[in-house]
């Protein structure tokens, strides 16, 4: 009887992270078709640029023209919210996969971003290959797309903390390279609605 018990009380543990799993996946998926009808504004357009991937490779605008894709600011070494911010995009991947969305992440600290630290980086975070690019480059290219291409604030952090400060914003472009969204990574439902709105997109902006 009490080896009955034992098992069912293991069992119950072993379905209860996964009862719940499902049920906050449902109601994400619930959440995004509540939100994917609503208008989306639209803001600057992204300027050209041609940075270098952790492969080593040319990566930037001609890459990305005719795409929707989804941009954040961050360094591997932050002690802060890079890790979030990073795990909100991988988030991302999954719902994402049957379209041609795609996801950038520039480095604010590029001294130290090498392709080779950002290859390790994005294999930590199981980036799928030609889906998700992690970028490098001069650091007044970097610092320049980011405050006067995407409108997000970025300091070196030279007065401050010694480190990179930047925003924890991620960005949606749409297929005409039109700033679309901003969303806090931090926000609890910051996911929920960047799903909603890229879904919108897709639909107004088909392949």
């Amino acid at each position: 009887m009490n080896t009955r018990r034992s098992t069912a009380w293991k069992a119950t543990l072993i379905l209860i992270p996964l009862v719940t799993a499902g049920m906050l996946f449902w109601l994400r998926q619930v959440q995004v078709q509540q939100l994917r009808n609503r208008a989306l504004p639209a803001y600057d357009t992204v300027p050209n640029f041609e940075l270098t991937n952790q492969d080593a490779q040319p990566f930037g605008s001609a890459q990305l023209t005719g795409k929707i894709w989804i941009a954040d600011f961050i360094f591997t070494s932050c002690p802060g919210p890079c890790p979030i911010i990073s795990s909100r995009m991988s988030e991302l991947q999954k719902p994402l996969e049957k379209s041609d969305v795609h996801l950038v992440s520039f480095t604010v600290d590029p001294e130290k971003d090498t392709p080779e630290v950002l290859r390790t980086y994005a294999g930590k975070l199981n980036a799928r290959p030609g889906r998700w690019d992690f970028l490098t480059g001069p650091r007044a290219a970097i610092y320049s797309l980011s405050k006067d291409g995407f409108k997000l604030g970025v300091s070196d952090g030279s007065d401050e903390t010694g480190m990179p400060v930047h925003s924890t914003r991620v960005v949606l472009v749409d297929r005409r390279g039109t700033i679309r969204g901003y969303y806090d990574a931090l926000a609890p439902d910051a996911v929920t609605k960047l799903l909603a709105d890229t879904n919108h997109l897709l639909r107004e902006q088909p392949r």
